[in-house]
């Protein structure tokens, strides 16, 4: 999904004229995407004069940081600090949580090709 590295965006308002599902709008003269209504067509990218219309693959580093955060903090929680065995049984759950995710991308990607 397209988002908006809002430090390069200068607000020219390119993306937005040229989106063709108007899933694109300015906040403080900065391009933001409204995900749910794009339709993944890339035009935001090509016209984007400074680049500022970025994809997600950018954001994984991001996004594992993110969750590594959480885990973290979940494992300092009063319940599970200095509790070996409660620490254990959580990283099976959360292993299972991201296995999960990652079963469903997985067969998603399977599946693709059946719809054309």
């Amino acid at each position: 999904m397209p988002w908006v590295k809002t430090e390069d965006c200068t607000g020219c308002g390119v993306c937005i004229d040229a989106c063709p599902v108007g899933a694109i709008s300015a906040e403080d003269a900065v391009a933001v995407v409204d995900n749910d209504s794009c339709i993944r067509c890339g035009v935001c990218h090509d016209v984007c004069p400074n680049d500022a219309l970025r994809h997600d693959a950018e954001r994984i580093p991001d996004e594992v940081e993110s969750n590594l955060a959480w885990v973290s903090s979940l494992l300092e929680h009063d319940y599970y600090a200095g509790d070996r065995e409660k620490q254990a049984k959580l990283m099976k759950r959360i292993e299972r949580h991201f296995s999960k995710d990652m079963a469903v991308a997985e067969r998603t990607l399977e599946q693709l090709d059946t719809l054309t």
